[in-house]
């Protein structure tokens, strides 16, 4: 360790988009080093990541021309050279928030962000497909990642028990720390309406933000909404999210014009920028969240801060998030999403307590606390391992 503190460097060579990108460029926008005895944060990453994150004058943007190449290259510069450029910069810890690596670098600390590899269940979803044997494959990396690490992050207690149900008891030193909430994305609840009040013209508006997958279930919510489209109410269906895997996306079509062929009650938006995301909340009258598989999901959070009444899926950690607030369903079942939402959609009454719980509870999750757990574990393990 350098007699002006600690250097922490970041592997950011394996993020794309989507949370864990959201989630480096939030701790380190909140973040203050100094609290925690480190002078130097370094992140090694391809250009574009690196791009996204804002100048400070402890961070070190480090960008071997080879993580703006193909996998391969990228996986060799990680192999073989990622160690060196790690020592040259004088780091005395290495954080691994994309959860897999193959170096012998000590102390590192991992993180625990995707479950998918860790439930069996979710992964027969993908049927006998590459995605199927990757996800085993990364479950055997991340497994081998977690159990070599000298410290390893969890989101939640759920992800916690079910990882360590796959990788034994870990030896490394683990923490929990939730992800926090951009407060763009809070808003006061609006005064819940009777559905008397909407009509074709200002219809109810559900509001769905995730990527199509097959853990997602949105062909299950647009059968629910048409559904309910179907008995009278005003509703509508915006869909946000990018498609990843192209069946799924298939699948969420086919839906589509099975459910809503003239396009009355369902509106698949596809991608929306994130730093724009919040305004499609503030449009919504009622959130809704189908997936059977997260780790910690980050759009529960920002339906909850956005003031909105919502329905949600009863599986993975769903539960420990919302509560007695949340109205559950499973995800599989369209007949209980529309129980749900009629529910929901029949009580101005429920919804404003809904909305209310959901606002307040959301609260407790902010960047700036993730951030000042997170340095701070990493200082820990940093001293104690006295790299």
């Amino acid at each position: 360790m350098s007699s002006r503190g600690l250097t922490i460097g970041i592997d950011a060579t394996n993020l794309r988009d989507g949370g864990g990108v959201t989630h480096l460029v939030e701790i380190l926008s909140a973040v203050k080093p100094e609290n925690h005895g480190i002078s130097k944060i370094v992140v090694f990453g391809g250009a574009k990541i690196l791009s996204r994150l804002a100048t400070k004058p402890w961070l070190i943007k480090a960008h071997p021309p080879e993580l703006d190449s193909g996998i391969f290259r990228r996986l060799f510069w990680q192999k073989f050279k990622f160690v060196a450029a790690a020592k040259s910069h004088g780091c005395d810890l290495l954080f691994i928030p994309g959860g897999s690596y193959f170096i012998s670098f000590k102390p590192i600390v991992t993180m625990s962000r995707n479950m998918l590899p860790f439930e069996t269940a979710e992964i027969k979803r993908y049927g006998w497909s590459t995605r199927r044997l990757r996800l085993f494959l990364l479950r055997y990396i991340q497994s081998k990642s977690m159990r070599q690490a000298q410290g390893v992050i969890f989101l939640t207690e759920y992800a916690k028990q079910a990882v360590q149900k796959v990788t034994g008891q870990l030896k490394a030193s683990v923490c929990l720390i939730p992800h926090g909430l951009n407060s763009r994305f809070r808003f006061e609840p609006k005064p819940q309406l009777s559905i008397e009040r909407y009509d074709t013209a200002n219809p109810y508006r559900i509001i769905y933000v995730s990527t199509i997958d097959q853990y997602k279930h949105q062909w299950c919510v647009v059968q629910a909404v048409a559904q309910l489209y179907k008995e009278g109410f005003p509703v509508k269906l915006d869909l946000i999210g990018p498609a990843h895997f192209q069946p799924a996306l298939r699948k969420l079509e086919a839906s589509i014009r099975q459910y809503d062929p003239e396009g009355l009650c369902i509106q698949y938006h596809g991608a929306v920028v994130y730093e724009t995301l919040h305004t499609m909340y503030a449009k919504a009258d009622l959130g809704v969240f189908a997936s059977s598989c997260e780790n910690m999901p980050n759009i529960l959070l920002e339906t909850m801060a956005a003031g909105l009444p919502m329905a949600s899926s009863n599986r993975g950690p769903t539960p420990e998030i919302l509560g007695n607030t949340g109205i559950y369903f499973d995800p599989l079942e369209p007949e209980q999403i529309a129980a749900a939402l009629r529910f929901l959609i029949l009580s101005p009454e429920k919804r404003t307590i809904n909305a209310q719980e959901n606002y307040h509870l959301a609260a407790q999750f902010a960047w700036t606390d993730c951030a000042d757990k997170t340095f701070s574990f990493l200082a820990q393990i940093a001293l104690k391992c006295g790299n």
